[in-house]
């Protein structure tokens, strides 16, 4: 999966730990998410994109090697 977060973030002028603290997650779920090692849940992403006004599109992508 691919993301926008580390572009969106420093768009708003945010930290890693800022936008864990107002997502509810710690900045190491934030740096992973930023390195495409964690998926989100729904929730999540949800409150992610909420943070920047966006939709969950704009915030992430999924790249489906195996579409079926």
């Amino acid at each position: 999966m691919k993301t926008r977060i580390k572009e969106l973030r420093e768009k708003h002028g945010l930290t890693q730990e800022d936008l864990a603290w107002k997502v509810g997650v710690t900045r190491q779920t934030i740096l992973f998410l930023e390195k495409g090692k964690y998926n989100p849940s729904l929730r999540l992403a949800y409150k992610i994109a909420h943070v920047f006004n966006v939709k969950i599109d704009d915030v992430f992508s999924f790249e489906d090697e195996t579409t079926v």
